[in-house]
């Protein structure tokens, strides 16, 4: 006679209290290396984090640097990270941190298997929900808990629930929170320049623009 032990025996048996947060990914969510647990969505072809990243470390556990200092971050021309006018207790969790793009460069930012939407993946995506005028709406979080009113034109359709973490320029300062959302791509449009995608609150449509890389900027992964 044959006996067999419970998955859940089983798991528990090749478990590893000290190694640390596990990257784990199921049709639901994903989790990053420090431990953040995001939901994802499927919009067409693309799945989507469905929730602004928060990792102070990159996917081979090396630390991201944080950056509070605005003289030091205006300097940076190496990856940083920051929360909202520094403040990760108010901030981290609903709206995640704000990365400068050469974070973004190293490839390593999003949990393996996921990576930094290209240029062309966001075009895919505001394609796929009808094209620039009415797709933000459609991505956007519904109501005025985490958007300043008003939140117009705003369905949330796609479980995307993009959410305004605003962006620190490259001086260091802080502008736009719960008004205006700024999302990296991976792509680099000039010397010094990567393509973005901004949302509005006081609008559905969306728009495509090109920052400088020391900005600080919200980041949503797409899976591989």
């Amino acid at each position: 006679m044959f006996w067999f032990l419970p998955l859940s025996m089983l798991l528990m048996a090749g478990s590893c209290e000290t190694c640390g947060p596990i990257e784990n990914t199921d049709i639901n969510k994903v989790t990053d290396v420090d431990g953040n647990t995001y939901k994802t969505v499927t919009i067409g072809s693309q799945v989507w984090m469905a929730e602004n990243l928060k990792t102070t470390k990159f996917n081979d556990r090396t630390d991201i640097p944080n950056s509070n200092n605005s003289k030091d971050w205006s300097s940076l021309a190496s990856p940083g990270y920051c929360w909202f006018n520094n403040d990760a207790a108010s901030n981290k969790i609903t709206y995640g941190a704000l990365y400068n793009w050469y974070t973004i460069g190293t490839g390593k930012v999003c949990p393996s298997g996921w990576h930094v939407p290209s240029s062309t993946e966001w075009i895919n995506l505001i394609t796929y929900l009808g094209g620039e005028n009415g797709a933000g709406g459609k991505l956007k979080e519904i109501g005025t808990v985490n958007w300043i009113s008003p939140n117009s034109s705003t369905t949330n359709e796609t479980g995307f629930t993009a959410l305004p973490g605003g962006y620190r320029d490259l001086n260091g300062t802080y502008f736009n929170f719960k008004s205006v959302g700024y999302w990296w791509s991976s792509t680099e449009s000039f010397t010094n320049y990567a393509s973005i995608l901004i949302l509005y609150n006081n609008a559905g449509n969306i728009s495509r623009s090109d920052y400088i890389k020391q900005s600080g900027l919200s980041v949503r992964c797409i899976k591989d």
